[in-house]
């Protein structure tokens, strides 16, 4: 499967529920909302390898979303780039119930841009059978890359199956901004991978 043209194919759907976040300026939204214990200037190469690290591991890097220890990934091909993977994730319209989300996931070295397609059903790593959760319908996301090296722009979207756009789907992404702020899984990576601290200024 063509992940990427998976994924462009249910965001032209009108029928399925779309949401775009706007682009985050990594580097200005770090000058204007943080301190940190030494200069940092984030390279568009460090945020690749943070997305890098979050496709294979999102319970270190996504905790708010993902169940600690919850991830799995396996069927790693060309390079390993392209990957099956689970985890035990939020559902959206209840954050306090967690449902098994599989994806296969495709990294896009070149362009780089991470596309995760959500599945009913998978081949575990040992042969058996896996059943994604039914609570909500499933999803795909598209995690990218913009900017130039000294000034990267993370770039996210997301579009879930619907019949028809599902509006309490939509109101629920519509909040996620951040606070202001940046996306978690930078704030994670400038911590535990640059091991520089890192606090939200007043």
């Amino acid at each position: 499967m063509d992940r990427q043209s998976e994924f462009a194919k249910a965001w032209d759907d009108p029928g399925n529920t779309r949401f775009e976040l706007p682009p985050i300026n990594v580097n200005r939204v770090l000058a204007e909302r943080y301190e940190t214990s030494e200069p940092l200037t984030f390279t568009r190469t460090m945020l690749w390898d943070n997305e890098v690290r979050k496709a294979w591991h999102p319970d270190l890097y996504l905790p708010h979303v993902v169940r600690q220890g919850s991830a799995a990934t396996w069927n790693a091909a060309d390079g390993r780039t392209t990957f099956d993977r689970c985890s035990m994730q939020r559902r959206w319209l209840d954050q306090d119930d967690f449902g098994l989300v599989l994806e296969q996931v495709h990294l896009d070295v070149e362009r780089q841009v991470a596309t995760f397609i959500g599945a009913a059903e998978l081949p575990g790593p040992d042969s058996v059978t896996l059943q994604a959760g039914t609570k909500q319908p499933l999803f795909h996301v598209e995690h990218a890359v913009g900017g130039d090296e000294n000034e990267p722009v993370n770039l996210w979207r997301i579009v879930h199956l619907t019949d028809e756009p599902d509006e309490r789907i939509a109101k629920v992404f519509s909040g996620r901004t951040y606070g202001g702020g940046l996306p978690s899984f930078i704030e994670v990576y400038i911590r535990s991978d640059l091991n520089i601290q890192l606090t939200r200024s007043p």
